[in-house]
C-alpha cells in the first residue's frame, strides 16, 4: 500500500468560479478515488487563495471588506466541489484557516537565511501577482492577461532564488520533481537555464491595504501572496503546529502530487522547489500541468466575460455529464474548446447511448429471460476488454491521461453492445437455446465491471449501476438523454 497526497492549486477568489475551475477539481478527485480503489492511503486537498491583491481590488469594487468578500466567494468554490460530486479530505482557506498563518511564519523562519531587503522598481501584473521583466511582455502587455502592468517602486524582502538555480535544474532534469507532460518539463528547464533572479517575497502594507499574512518581525510588510499561497500544501496537513498530519502526509507520503494549470508553472516548478530547498523540506514528487479550457478559442476568464457559470451547467446537464466531458474530451496537450453542444453530444453518445443503454438492455433481458450463469466462449473480445481495463486505467492515470483512462471504460460497453447484436439473446430465448444463461452471465458480469471501473470517474452513476445489478434498486435509465 502506498501513501498518496494529491492537491489542486488554490484559485484566487476575486470572482465566481467558472467552468475552467471544474477541470482541476474533477481531475484530482479522480486520481484520489482511483488510488483509494487500488487500496492506497490517500489524502486529497483543495482550497482558496484569499490573500491576493486582486481579491482586495474586487472587495473594494463590491464595497465590502476583503474578509467579507473572500468568505462569500470562497463558499462558491466549496459549493462547486460539492456540485461536481467530489470528495476532498481537506479544504483550506488561506485568509481564515487557523492552521495557515502560523505555518507561513514557520516557513518564513526556515527560509530566513535566504532573505534580504532592498528597494525595487518593476512592472507588476496584479492578475498574475508577479513582477515581469520587460522582455517577457508581449507588446508591453502581460502574456497571461493581456493587461498593461503597473510600475511599482517598493522596499521589499527578497528571496535568493539565484542561489538555487543548479539545484532546481537537477531536481527537474532528473525527475526528482517530475514535471508532466514533457513539454512543460522542457519549458521549466529552459526558464531555469536562462538564469534565475531573486524575487520579492513581501509587499508593503499600504499597497496590500493591510490584507495578508504579516511578515514576522516587520509590521510594515505582508508576505507576498505566492510565498503565502504555496505554503498551503504544508500548512493544511499541519506544518508549523504540533499536528502529526504534516509528518504523515508530507514527509511520510510516497507521492506528493500537485495538479495545476499551465499559467502557474513557474511558481510551482521553480519557486516552490527552491523555497523547500531553503527550508530543508521534502519536495513534491510530481507536478502535473493541465491545459486551459477555452471558449471560441479564447482562454476562459472572468475578465473576458466568457466564463460560463459551472453551477448553471451542472443544474442544466447534470453532474455526470459535466464530469464525463471534462475527462473524455479535454486533451492532455493543447487547450480544449468548451461548448454546451459538445458536452451534450458526448454525454448522449457515451453515457446514454452506450453505457446506459447496455445496462438497461441487460437488466431488462435478465428480468425476462433469466437466470444468468456460466461463461460463453464467443465472448473472447468482450472478456479481453474487461480484463485489460484495470491495467489500462492504471497506466493512463499514472501518466495523467484521463481521456485514455475513460476510453477503457467505454470500450467495455462498446464490446458488450456488439456482443448483444451478435448473440441476439431475444432470439436465443425464443428457441430455448441452452447458451442463453451464459450469454446473460457475460452481460451481467460486464455491468458489474462497468460499475467498478466507473467508480473513480462517475461515482454516483457507478453506485446506481451497482444497485440495479444487485437488485436493490429498480431498473431505470442510468443516464438521461440530454
Amino acid at each position: 500500500m502506498s501513501r498518496y497526497n494529491v492537491t489542486t492549486s488554490i484559485p484566487y477568489v476575486n470572482g465566481r468560479p467558472h467552468i475552467g475551475h471544474a477541470l482541476e477539481l474533477v481531475q484530482v478527485d479522480v486520481l484520489a478515488r482511483h488510488r483509494r480503489q487500488r487500496g492506497d492511503e490517500v489524502r486529497a486537498q483543495t482550497g482558496t487563495d484569499d490573500n491576493a491583491l486582486k481579491n482586495v481590488h474586487s472587495a473594494e469594487a463590491a464595497r465590502v471588506t476583503p474578509a467579507v468578500y473572500v468568505a462569500r466567494v470562497a463558499e462558491r468554490f466549496r459549493e462547486l466541489g460539492a456540485a461536481l460530486g467530489t470528495g476532498f479530505d481537506d479544504f483550506i482557506r488561506t485568509g481564515s484557516d487557523p492552521r495557515h498563518a502560523p505555518g507561513v511564519a514557520e516557513l518564513w523562519a526556515a527560509c530566513a537565511d535566504d532573505f534580504y531587503r532592498r528597494e525595487y522598481t518593476g512592472l507588476y501584473c496584479v492578475g498574475c501577482e508577479l513582477f515581469y521583466p520587460p522582455g517577457e511582455l508581449v507588446d508591453g502587455r502581460c502574456p497571461e492577461h493581456g493587461t498593461v502592468p503597473e510600475e511599482v517602486t517598493e522596499e521589499n524582502w527578497f528571496f535568493r532564488l539565484s542561489r538555487y538555480q543548479h539545484q532546481v535544474e537537477r531536481l527537474v532534469a532528473d525527475d526528482v520533481v517530475r514535471v508532466e507532460p514533457l513539454s512543460r518539463k522542457k519549458e521549466v528547464l529552459a526558464f531555469v537555464r536562462s538564469g534565475l533572479e531573486d524575487f520579492s517575497v513581501s509587499r508593503g502594507v499600504a499597497r496590500a491595504r493591510g490584507w495578508g499574512v504579516p511578515v514576522p518581525g516587520d509590521p510594515g510588510q505582508v508576505v507576498y501572496v505566492w510565498f503565502d499561497a504555496l505554503a498551503n500544501y504544508l500548512t493544511a496537513p499541519g506544518y508549523g503546529t504540533d499536528d502529526e498530519g504534516f509528518r504523515h502526509w508530507w514527509d511520510g507520503a510516497d507521492e506528493r502530487v500537485h495538479v495545476i494549470g499551465k499559467g502557474i508553472v513557474r511558481f510551482h516548478a521553480v519557486y516552490w522547489p527552491a523555497m523547500l530547498l531553503s527550508a530543508g523540506l521534502a519536495q513534491p514528487t510530481t507536478i502535473f500541468v493541465h491545459e486551459y479550457l477555452t471558449a471560441g478559442g479564447e482562454k476562459i476568464s472572468k475578465s473576458l466575460g466568457n466564463a460560463e457559470d459551472p453551477a448553471a451547467v451542472i443544474a442544466t446537464h447534470g453532474t455526470d455529464a459535466v464530469r464525463w466531458w471534462l475527462l473524455r474530451e479535454v486533451a492532455r496537450a493543447g487547450d480544449t474548446d468548451y461548448t454546451p453542444e459538445r458536452l451534450v453530444a458526448r454525454a448522449n453518445e457515451d453515457l446514454a447511448n452506450n453505457i446506459g443503454n447496455l445496462v438497461n438492455r441487460t437488466l431488462t433481458m435478465l428480468t425476462r429471460y433469466g437466470p444468468a450463469h456460466g461463461d460463453d466462449p464467443r465472448a473472447t473480445t468482450l472478456r479481453a476488454a474487461r480484463a485489460e481495463a484495470a491495467a489500462t486505467i492504471d497506466h493512463a492515470l499514472a501518466d495523467f491521461d484521463f481521456r485514455r483512462a475513460v476510453e477503457a471504460v467505454t470500450r467495455i460497453a462498446t464490446e458488450a453492445n456488439r456482443y448483444i447484436q451478435s448473440t441476439k439473446p431475444w432470439a436465443l430465448a425464443k428457441r430455448n437455446d441452452p447458451t442463453l444463461p451464459a450469454v446473460l452471465g457475460e452481460l451481467l458480469t460486464t455491468c458489474h465491471s462497468l460499475a467498478t471501473h466507473l467508480t473513480p470517474f462517475l461515482p454516483a452513476a457507478a453506485a446506481r449501476i451497482q444497485a440495479q445489478c444487485d437488485g436493490t434498486a429498480p431498473i431505470a435509465p442510468v443516464f438521461p438523454r440530454l
